[in-house]
């Protein structure tokens, strides 16, 4: 019995690996087919907002049929639907572009993406799991990898603004993954993506309409390195497949792997979107990027070793978070 407990166990992190890595690529995906539409007279806003609006009209059909008619199990996860759509999605996309208004893109990605170590620290205040020793050496491991990755250049300039707008984005992202863990065991994943999806749409519209971000989309045509396409293509694929198909997944990692592991295999996120920014707009990465990208690989895997191990005590994050 132990044995199948312990191999059902490293099953659930395989198949969350799997899926964590689909979200992330997914996700990196998203600034490559962004930057082409921002070039052709796109708003930062703006695409933002298409793109969580278009996946939302992908999941909400599917996510109607998964309801079954079953209304009363919206209206009892109400709050973590409001709260994944505003603070996940609406939130941490309006702190974001607020933070690169007032500091390089760089740092405030840098500031976004320790996410991981306020999930540890929640997870340690909230629910008392105190990181272990393997928890802490992936996350020296993770955040070194990202520094190399982001490739910080001397003379960067910040201000107080940029700062605390770039620790708004950090809480939302992980916001993110404590959210995607959490539920009440009943509410299918992709019924939270497009419900938070929906709803963070329509604010990040609302935030627009009273000028908190601009909104202006042109229909010029979008070029990327080796070709040129109509505006409909990357908006399509921005909605489908870098935020439909990335949530989805990325929910469903998150409650088989955990918000701690599920945030740091999201690292990957950083270095995917170097390699499609590379394949698509030609910007190629350097030998100090490609290092990063070597030690938050190491990062993952020894924090993943920590978590396989962490399987065979008798209370974990498994049981716990689900």
């Amino acid at each position: 019995m132990a044995t199948m407990t312990h191999d059902t166990a490293v099953q659930r992190l395989r198949s969350g690996l799997i899926l964590a890595v689909v979200s992330a690529s997914s996700f990196g995906l998203s600034g490559a087919l962004a930057r082409g539409l921002m070039n052709a007279g796109w708003s930062a806003a703006s695409v933002v907002a298409i793109r969580v609006l278009v996946a939302a009209a992908v999941l909400v059909p599917i996510a109607a049929r998964q309801l079954r008619g079953d209304w009363q199990l919206l209206r009892r996860n109400g709050f973590l639907i409001t709260a994944y759509g505003l603070v996940a999605v609406a939130g941490t996309q309006l702190a974001y572009f607020n933070a690169v208004a007032h500091m390089e893109v760089g740092a405030a990605l840098l500031i976004e993406y320790t996410a991981p170590i306020a999930v540890v620290g929640w997870l340690w205040l909230r629910h008392s799991q105190r990181p272990g020793t393997a928890t802490v050496a992936g996350a020296a491991l993770g955040i070194t990898g990202l520094f190399l990755v982001i490739d910080l250049r001397s003379g960067l300039t910040t201000s107080g603004v940029g700062i605390a707008w770039a620790l708004a984005a950090m809480v939302g992202a992980a916001g993110y993954f404590v959210l995607s863990a959490h539920g009440d065991g009943t509410l299918p994943g992709t019924v939270l993506a497009a419900g938070g999806l929906l709803i963070g749409g329509l604010a990040l519209l609302a935030a627009g309409a009273i000028g908190i971000v601009p909104l202006h989309a042109t229909t010029n045509p979008v070029d990327f390195q080796h070709f040129t396409t109509a505006w409909l293509t990357p908006v399509l694929a921005l909605g489908t497949v870098t935020a439909a198909l990335a949530y989805v997944s990325g929910i469903a990692a998150t409650r088989l792997l955990g918000s701690r592991l599920a945030s740091f295999v999201a690292l990957f996120e950083v270095l995917a979107a170097l390699i499609f920014a590379w394949a698509l707009l030609g910007e190629a990465p350097r030998l100090i990027q490609l290092l990063g990208g070597a030690l938050i690989l190491g990062g993952v895997i020894v924090v993943r070793r920590g978590e396989v191990d962490a399987t065979e005590a008798p209370a974990d994050e498994f049981a716990t978070e689900r």
